[in-house]
């Protein structure tokens, strides 16, 4: 049976500015775990992403809502991969983290 696990992400980006890093990034993320992870479907419905990958050959899904001031990541978690749940938690915090940090530009 699934266990799912949940990572909310507070930021002050706005809705719609948080959501264009999170899609600009996902690219990267594609690349960068391309070894243990595959993207099957991808979908956005408004501020939320639906998705399904196979990760070290197990079927994950789970959503990722963008709010005004958080993104709220869900994913259920094969049996098997269970118990790397607070590693993946922990990596998807600081990746999601870092798409949706404030740039400034001020000097």
């Amino acid at each position: 049976m699934a266990q799912p696990f949940i990572v909310s992400i507070p930021h002050k980006l706005g809705k719609e500015e948080a959501a264009r890093r999170l899609k600009a990034g996902l690219g990267s993320v594609r690349s960068e775990y391309a070894r243990i992870l595959q993207i099957n479907e991808e979908i956005w419905s408004g501020d939320r992403l639906a998705f399904q990958l196979t990760a070290l050959k197990q079927q994950v899904s789970g959503t990722v809502d963008v709010a005004e001031d958080h993104v709220k990541v869900e994913v259920m978690l094969p049996w098997l991969l269970a118990g790397l749940a607070h590693g993946v938690q922990a990596t998807i915090r600081s990746r999601a983290t870092r798409m949706l940090e404030k740039k400034t530009t001020d000097v």
